[in-house]
């Protein structure tokens, strides 16, 4: 998870080490498998946010598919990459921003999430402990709030299959954490988002219903309209030809 542009579609195919998302950004959860370092792993992306709209501002869609990718690896899945750029700025507005979509989860996702910080190779000759130190107050409480679990990846670096190694090793100690459970989401939370879902997908019909029967009026109209219009001209033609002729002939 994360906003756009944040590298998600990278990390997930450095993950699986081959060419699993597309890096066009797409609306919907996006769900791969592969095998990595003798395990079975299920990666599932989810849609971005814009990093300056707060979770009140995103579209119901968005919010609805990141309640949805949590289901999509049942019971559910046993660690939350939040994906974070380290060369982008982290101030509280960011804060706020990811913390309302992450929050759409409920309180539980963040004993199960891990920090990802893309495009490692920014950092050049800095530490990710000194990035940290660096960015304030407002990532030191991200990471708090995540237990202090974060990694750091370098997508363009493919060849080098000890980063993933680790991260899968960091994984597999969040789970341990969490006495070897997946992250679930509350149903009550489900619940809510299948009603509100239920409620869209009827409200969407009965406006396809609507313009159907509005095209269908205008057709009708449109019919005998050109009834109307097309028969004069008709007896007109007709007319001025008899006219013509008897003009000839006379």
């Amino acid at each position: 998870m994360g906003h756009k542009l944040t590298g998600k579609s990278s990390t997930g195919n450095s993950i699986l080490g081959k060419e699993e998302f597309d890096l066009k950004r797409s609306a919907q959860c996006v769900r791969r498998h592969g095998e990595v370092a003798d395990r079975h792993i299920t990666v599932i992306e989810a849609p971005g946010w814009w990093s300056d709209y707060t979770v009140e501002k995103s579209p119901e869609l968005l919010k609805q598919e990141i309640l949805r990718s949590v289901s999509l690896c049942p019971p559910g899945p046993h660690a939350v990459l939040l994906i974070i750029r380290v060369n982008n700025i982290f101030k509280e507005e960011q804060r706020k921003v990811l913390q309302g979509h992450l929050d759409l989860l409920g309180e539980r996702v963040w004993s199960h999430t891990i920090v990802v910080f893309t495009r490692g190779d920014r950092l050049l000759e800095t530490s990710i402990e000194q990035h940290i130190e660096s960015e304030g107050q407002d990532l030191q409480w991200l990471l708090d709030k995540c237990g202090n679990r974060y990694h750091v990846l370098n997508n363009k670096n493919r060849s080098d299959d000890t980063q993933i190694k680790e991260l899968l090793e960091k994984i597999e100690e969040t789970v341990a954490q969490n006495n070897n459970c997946h992250f679930e989401i509350d149903r009550k939370i489900l619940q809510e988002m299948k009603e509100r879902r239920k409620a869209e997908e009827e409200r969407a019909e009965e406006r396809m219903k609507r313009m159907k029967k509005q095209r269908e009026n205008i057709k009708s109209q449109m019919s005998k309209s050109t009834y109307f219009i097309v028969q004069p001209r008709l007896c007109v033609c007709y007319s001025a030809l008899c006219f013509s002729v008897r003009f000839s002939c006379g």
